[in-house]
């Protein structure tokens, strides 16, 4: 089994920072990817950020240039920094990352969720 545990939400207001962090533990043998999502009321999950390496990260129209997504493969976590938030990026964000077992089956987990509440 692998857990996926984030800290760092809370409530910030608009033009403010925020940091979020996801640390996988468990039977991990390697982590092929990890990203971030998000689900506001009434919406849709959707993708905020991914990333497969260093040179590899992928980003939702509405975050680019303000938020960065960055990994520490030896901590098995990620990292998502938000910067000048605003009120329509209020949701509950999720880490979810696609791991290697060390039984050599790959699955996606997901963390329990963190609420960011941007005040305008």
């Amino acid at each position: 089994q692998v857990q996926l545990v984030e800290s760092g939400g809370g409530l910030v207001q608009a033009g403010g920072s925020l940091r979020l962090s996801c640390v996988a533990s468990g039977s991990i043998f390697s982590i092929n990817a990890m990203g971030w999502y998000r689900q506001a009321p009434g919406k849709q999950r959707e993708l905020v950020a991914n990333i497969i390496s260093e040179l590899r990260t992928n980003y939702a129209d509405s975050v680019k240039g303000r938020f960065t997504i960055l990994r520490d493969n030896t901590e098995n976590t990620v990292y998502l920094q938000m910067n000048s938030l605003k009120p329509e990026d209020t949701a509950v964000y999720y880490c979810w990352m696609e791991v290697l077992t060390a039984i050599q089956r790959t699955n996606n987990y997901w963390g329990q969720g963190t609420q960011v509440t941007v005040s305008s």
